[in-house]
């Protein structure tokens, strides 16, 4: 979808700002000691403060406040060394205590901002507002009976991260690249796990239409839209929405959206509260959060390579173009698989080789770099016989298809089928000898002007030797013969 939708009455905008909540990864809750792991049992996770039992108190889990600071600083954002938790009075089913601890005037992570690596190639930079923490609710079950309502408390109190950006995107590619980016950076470091299946990592969307120029429009938040894909089909369809109800007079009502994957279309779930209908104020069973700065310059230190350092590097150092080291900084266990190969390879035949041809397979089979039959290990062995010139590129394509199909390392595929080049140059000669004299008309026609037949002389040299001939060799001899 491009920036701009082009209506009846001229040109739209669409504005779009992104509310991620990141579930921290930590072994427990962010206020009490129950394991915060997924898939267990319902209620087999639950401590007395999750189930809100009189005169629990909570506790603060000093990862949760690490990771949240990770993150901040992943981000380019400011730590605030002094935060405060409040109580976001809110009706939850699965919330016993009847209201969710957050952070509201004083969050852990001031503004920050990300870079966008745009499908046409260009960059945009968009900003943070800020990254508060707060508690999880339950998870609401119906499927049990149809007249009930079953509560697994397991995910109550569990530590989200909530990052809420500038409404500064105007595309639904603009708002895939952010959250791809947002969930790769968090990935990296290990602050959450991103798997958006699960709901570890979901979305809420604000979106609102305008003429180029005017003020902002009325928004509507899509609610928890749990993949990269569906939100770029919701924001779609609620700005053509929105736009084909202010071109028939109607107006734009604020309130809170579902996302129906199923029909590709949004629906009414709620009107939209402010932050008023919550009436948030300081928990008082929680002083506010004062950390040094020594504790957030340590945690500064221990930060790995991002993603956009990594990619920098490899462009600087290795040559890469900006596409190709994105996809490979894209996930970390990319950029892991890459540094094996580059320790020994070059690393302009390793990208090619990983992005092109074993991506390539790999997303045919709908496979995952993690599940690869083909280790970093093994596909170094198939780029050392194209390295010392054993096999062509051509064949190598070859071997790599016989090693997804057996398991077999390159080097025993290519002695088993007797695969290996052709570099005798006196064998090339003799198979250039007898292409050139099956084909007198060609020669004649070749040598009087016509020079894209070269290309037909190289094909039938390759098709005579089985495609095991070096092509380089090839090139050179039939350019001497044919002058």
């Amino acid at each position: 979808m491009s920036n701009v939708i082009k209506g009846n009455t001229g040109d739209w905008e669409i504005v779009i700002g992104l509310e991620v909540h990141a579930q921290v990864t930590t072994n427990s809750k962010l206020f009490s000691g129950a394991p915060a792991q997924f898939g267990d049992e319902p209620n087999s996770n639950v401590s007395f403060v999750d189930a809100a039992m009189p005169g629990m108190l909570p506790v603060i889990n000093e990862k949760s406040i690490e990771q949240a600071v990770r993150t901040g600083l992943a981000i380019n954002a400011e730590i605030n060394l002094r935060s405060v938790f409040d109580r976001k009075n809110y009706f939850y089913p699965d919330l016993p205590q009847g209201y969710q601890i957050s952070q509201f005037l004083d969050p852990i992570v001031g503004k920050g901002w990300l870079e966008l690596d745009l499908p046409d190639g260009s960059v945009k930079r968009v900003n943070v507002t800020r990254i508060h923490l707060e508690q999880d609710a339950g998870k609401s079950l119906h499927e049990y009976s149809p007249k009930s309502t079953y509560i697994d408390l397991n995910r109550a109190g569990v530590t989200l991260m909530e990052i809420v950006s500038e409404p500064e995107m105007c595309s639904a590619d603009e708002a895939a690249s952010y959250l791809k980016k947002l969930r790769s950076i968090v990935r990296y470091i290990g602050a959450c796990d991103g798997d958006m299946e699960k709901g570890n990592m979901r979305c809420d969307a604000n979106v609102s239409v305008r003429k180029a120029g005017a003020a902002l429009g009325t928004r509507c938040e899509i609610k928890n839209v749990n993949s990269i894909r569906f939100l770029h089909k919701a924001i779609e369809f609620e700005a053509m929405r929105q736009v084909e109800i202010l071109e028939s007079g109607g107006k734009i009502d604020q309130e809170t959206r579902l996302f129906d994957s199923a029909k590709g279309e949004t629906r009414t779930m709620r009107s939209k509260e402010d932050a008023m209908d919550y009436r948030y104020f300081p928990d008082p069973d929680l002083l506010p959060l004062e950390l040094t700065q020594d504790y957030v310059d340590a945690i500064r230190k221990s930060l790995p390579e991002l993603p956009d350092q990594k990619k920098k590097r490899y462009m600087d150092s290795f040559g890469l173009s900006a596409y190709d080291a994105g996809v490979i900084v894209a996930e970390q266990e990319y950029a892991v698989y890459y540094e094996k190969l580059t320790a020994k390879h070059d690393p302009k035949l390793a990208s090619n080789w990983m992005t092109g041809e074993l991506f390539g397979r790999l997303n045919k089979q709908g496979t995952g770099i993690e599940d690869s039959p083909i280790s970093a290990e093994k596909l170094g062995g198939l780029l050392s016989l194209i390295e010392d010139n054993t096999i062509s590129g051509k064949i190598a394509k070859d071997v790599l298809d016989l090693m997804f199909e057996t398991g077999k390392d390159a080097a025993v595929i290519v002695e088993e089928k007797g695969m290996k080049q052709v570099t005798d140059t006196g064998a090339i000669e003799k198979i250039i000898d007898e292409v050139i004299a099956a084909n007198p008309d060609k020669v004649a026609e070749y040598r009087s002007g016509k020079d894209k037949l070269f290309a037909f002389f190289v094909g039938q040299a390759m098709k005579a030797s089985g495609g095991k001939a070096n092509p380089a060799a090839v090139n050179d001899l039939l350019k001497k013969k044919l002058s």
